[in-house]
């Protein structure tokens, strides 16, 4: 065993250097010899002495040096196993499969002395999907056990680099790796932090929503008691968290506090926008607060910028709310009380004033509605068209399908010769008419995912929005001009507004007129939801312009077949938490089944004590949700939970699947949830 022992590497040539030296003296001797030949023999005797001796010693020496070495290994091992498993740190040996096959004693006091044989037995977090996959490879992860914070570092360790003379521990046959655990305790790094992140001070804006509606609603001698009330009301609940307010306006207040109180405000969703209801001091309409904050990691200037943001939400969205905006995205709370429409219409005069620039200085506007179009959508379409022709310039309408309650209005353009054949274009050919010159306008929604033609917002230099609904988190960006007003009724109320100012003394063909009147009453369910004083002026003026009743009332007759489909979900529908209507449309065989489920909804709410329903209907691989209330039950928030959106009495959301038992299941576990949240 011995004679197969070799030194090597360095301590091979320390062993090596007397012969090497042996060399050096023979030829010394043999120039020594060709000067004296005296000398010479003299010199080889003292060589060969020296050689003799070197030759022992090597002999002797390295015997006895490979036996030191192997004591020392052996001693080596034996404290290198003994530091290890007394290592101060928990320390773990695996198989691939998770098995252990080696612990020291760190870990075994950490899992109180268990006997386990896989480390997911232990801690159920630490399974094999967190190891490394390649060899030399390191994976991290944090983990809570035992009031401690820990971090398990895994590495990957090939058995051809482990030492198998040391007796650590056996490594099975056939084995090529196994994995290494390292427990680092982070419980007092993981304090600091979020110590830390506990004084980070978040930005906020409060607005009173309706500071001159509720001024107007008070006799003149209260007007500064009110105010005082909604200032002390908005300054104690601000002292309350540790925080400071700062009025900057009127009706506008800055807040800053720490991100500990922050969270209570968030577990207490915002009382404030209840108590602010409660001040009353003879005011005919209650006070609404607006509420915006920013949370970002980099800077303070960036957390007051999201503020900013988030309040611009919550008033798109219609106030009475508060908006969170962070890195990680947007939340909302709040909103409970549709806004009041304004009678005023300055702003509508200035969006229309802004929208005929707009198109004064482009050559081609192309319009577009949501997906799946209905009545609302077209009507709108058709009032943009009439405005920028009446200026002189080419227009379009970009609509791909056409269901079955706007077919009637479609083929009565389509077969009208006074209309161009290319007023109506479809996604596949609407960018031949695509150049710089042109500006596209969305009508009815405010969501990029929902338009007809996602591609045709990119291709476009120039985008307007005009919509009704509540204004969310994924907004169609880059529009020079949006124009969004929760409180009207439908998007052709507003069109309707806006026409009156864009062209003067406008007069619109009975055909068109009929659509946009058409539009309101489909969104308003003939004047009985959301109408208000604007909804019938802009009515009075759309029928002042040939606006057809009788033709409308005929165009929303519906064959037995779709009767006898609404009738059907009708009779199936379910009456969930004693309040909410639940109805499912299945195997409908008709051509628009979402129109069918919507109509279905409106009726379902004449039902005593049903506060909200829900209609779910199957439609080309999707499932689509109609969500309809009166006044007590905000859809829109309920409908947001699940991907939708909507106003609070009309909304509606998708679900990319047609398991209807699990699309009902999510819908009454988010009403679930958000009851328990106090949401709704």
């Amino acid at each position: 065993m011995k004679k197969e022992i070799q030194f090597k590497g360095q301590l091979r040539l320390y062993m090596q250097w007397p012969a090497i030296m042996m060399i050096l003296l023979i030829a010394m001797n043999v120039w020594i010899y060709q000067i004296d030949k005296k000398a010479g023999f003299v010199m080889t005797a003292f060589v060969l002495i020296y050689g003799v001796i070197v030759g022992i010693l090597y002999f002797y020496n390295k015997s006895l040096l490979l036996s030191e070495l192997v004591e020392f290994a052996g001693q080596y091992g034996a404290i290198q196993n003994v530091l290890l498993k007394e290592l101060s740190i928990p320390y773990v040996i695996l198989l691939e499969d998770g098995n252990i096959i080696w612990v020291n004693e760190q870990f075994s006091d950490l899992m109180g002395n268990r006997r386990e044989n896989y480390l997911s037995k232990y801690i159920p977090d630490l399974n094999r999907g967190l190891f490394p996959a390649k060899v030399g490879e390191k994976t991290k992860t944090e983990i809570f056990y035992g009031d401690r914070d820990y971090e398990v570092e895994f590495s990957k360790i090939s058995v051809q680099d482990f030492n198998e003379a040391e007796p650590l521990v056996e490594i099975p046959k056939g084995k090529e790796y196994f994995i290494t655990a390292c427990f680092r305790d982070i419980t007092e790094l993981k304090t600091y932090i979020r110590e830390n992140e506990k004084q980070r001070l978040v930005s906020g804006l409060i607005y009173i929503d309706n500071y001159d509606e509720i001024m107007d609603s008070v006799e003149e001698v209260r007007q500064s008691l009110l105010v005082a009330l909604i200032d002390r009301k908005i300054n104690q609940y601000i002292a309350n968290v540790d925080g400071i307010a700062k009025k900057l306006e009127k009706d506008k207040y800055f807040i800053v506090i720490k991100k500990h109180f922050f969270e209570q405000m968030k577990e207490d969703r915002f009382s404030i926008l209840e108590d602010a209801k409660n001040v009353n001091v003879g005011n005919d309409v209650p006070a609404t607060l607006s509420m915006g904050f920013g949370l970002s990691n980099d800077t303070y200037a960036q957390s007051y910028n999201y503020a900013r943001v988030s309040i611009d939400l919550a008033l798109a969205r219609g106030g009475d709310q508060a908006v969170v905006k962070s890195s990680e995205g947007i939340e909302y709370f709040g909103g409970k009380r549709e806004q009041t429409s304004k009678n005023t219409r300055v702003k509508a005069r200035v969006k229309a004033e802004a929208l005929r620039e707009f198109i004064a200085a482009k050559d081609c506007v192309i319009i577009m509605g949501h997906k799946i179009g209905d009545v609302d959508s077209f009507g709108a379409g058709i009032g943009i068209y009439r405005a920028v022709t009446e200026m002189g310039k080419e227009a379009h309408i970009v609509i791909n399908d056409i269901t079955r309650s706007v077919r009637p209005l479609y083929e009565s353009f389509t077969k009208n010769p006074a209309y161009p054949k290319d007023m109506f274009l479809t996604s596949k050919n609407v960018e031949d008419y695509v150049d710089n010159n042109t500006m596209v306008v969305v009508v009815d929604t405010n969501k990029r995912e929902l338009v007809e033609c996602e591609d045709l917002l990119d291709w476009a230099k120039m985008i307007v929005v005009l919509d009704h609904h509540r204004q969310g988190s994924d907004v169609i960006e880059g529009a020079v001009l949006s124009y969004i007003e929760p409180y009207a009724s439908s998007s052709c109320e507003m069109v309707a507004e806006i026409l009156q100012y864009i062209v003067d003394d406008v007069k619109l063909p009975s055909m068109e007129a009929s659509s946009l009147y058409a539009g309101i009453m489909i969104d308003t369910n003939n004047f009985m939801n959301r109408a208000g004083v604007r909804t019938f002026e802009a009515a009075a003026f759309l029928r002042r312009c040939g606006a057809d009743i009788t033709f409308i009332r005929k165009m929303f007759r519906e064959d037995i077949e779709t009767y006898r489909a609404k009738a059907g979900i009708i009779s199936n529908a379910e009456v969930y938490r004693d309040i909410y209507a639940i109805a499912r449309g299945e195997n409908m065989k008709i051509d628009s089944p979402t129109i069918i489920g919507a109509q279905a909804a409106n009726e379902l709410l004449d039902i005593g004590k049903v506060k909200a329903s829900f209609v779910l209907t199957n439609y080309n691989g999707k499932i689509y949700v109609s969500a309809r209330s009166i006044d007590e039950v905000n859809v829109q928030i309920i409908m947001e939970r699940i991907g939708g959106g909507g106003h609070m009495n009309t909304a509606g959301a998708q679900f990319a699947h047609t398991d209807m038992d699990r699309a009902v299941d999510v819908l009454k576990e988010t009403i679930d949830v958000m009851i328990e949240e106090g949401d709704i």
